[in-house]
């Protein structure tokens, strides 16, 4: 079992449905049971805009109400600078296991 999803290398309005359609499928696995903080990979983003972001809330947001934590790892200058011009540098850095933390 993989508790690491991998951002994939575009995360755009173009590509935001599949991708979502792929995260949701990934955390609705019957043996998805992640022990401790969940690993995001972040090192293959080279293209992302406010829709990839956007997505990101929302992964976010399901992990939350799971009660899971979750970090970036390795994340790309893409995705830094992305998250970044879009305040949501936080996310780098993980996100708190509370219900209701954006």
């Amino acid at each position: 079992m993989q508790d690491t999803l991998e951002l994939p290398a575009e995360l755009t309005i173009y590509t935001a449905s599949a991708t979502r359609t792929a995260w949701l499928a990934w955390l609705s696995r019957p043996d998805f049971n992640p022990q401790g903080t969940v690993q995001i990979g972040g090192g293959q983003v080279d293209d992302i805009d406010g829709a990839g972001v956007q997505l990101l809330g929302a992964l976010t947001q399901s992990l939350v109400e799971r009660g899971l934590a979750w970090r970036v790892t390795a994340p790309s200058e893409a995705l830094l600078e992305a998250c970044h011009m879009l305040g949501s540098q936080q996310w780098l850095v993980g996100a708190p296991a509370q219900s209701g933390s954006p």
